[in-house]
């Protein structure tokens, strides 16, 4: 039998358990920038990570709902587009997957998988200072006097 057509590793999971594996590993990823994994799993996210980023890139409102259906994460959502985003300079490869050997437990590869840019959590501020709030003053109008 072949397996032209089919897309994706299984992981010996249901769908709805694969995907709300996938989703995980994707919110853990924008939330900490490196997390370590299998190496099949690593390379599986990848594929949806790098198409979540260029979604964020591009902006609009359109893209933030999809990015929030995919994750299904408000807050990770809003991470992705609001600060991590703006801060990737380059065009597509946003990510890399380093080998680090394997699971003690049953041989597994491991593997981290991070962002190649260097990227702050924090937002960023303005480094101007905020105006004073002007007071508040009453129009005055001239009235004309008749004599």
């Amino acid at each position: 039998m072949h397996r032209h057509g089919y897309k994706g590793r299984k992981f010996g999971r249901k769908t709805d358990q694969r995907r709300a594996l996938l989703r995980g590993l994707l919110c853990s990823l924008f939330q900490h920038q490196s997390i370590n994994t299998t190496l099949a799993r690593a390379k599986e996210i990848r594929r949806y990570a790098e198409k979540l980023i260029t979604l964020a890139k591009k902006g609009g409102l359109a893209n933030r709902r999809l990015i929030i259906a995919r994750l299904d994460n408000m807050e990770v959502a809003g991470l992705l587009v609001d600060t991590i985003a703006p801060q990737i300079k380059r065009d597509s490869g946003y990510l890399r997957i380093v080998r680090t050997g394997f699971r003690r437990g049953d041989r597994a590869e491991m593997a981290t998988i991070s962002f190649v840019d260097e990227i702050s959590l924090k937002k960023p501020t303005s480094t101007e200072e905020p105006k004073p709030a002007k007071a508040a003053t009453k129009k005055t109008t001239k009235k004309e006097v008749k004599s």
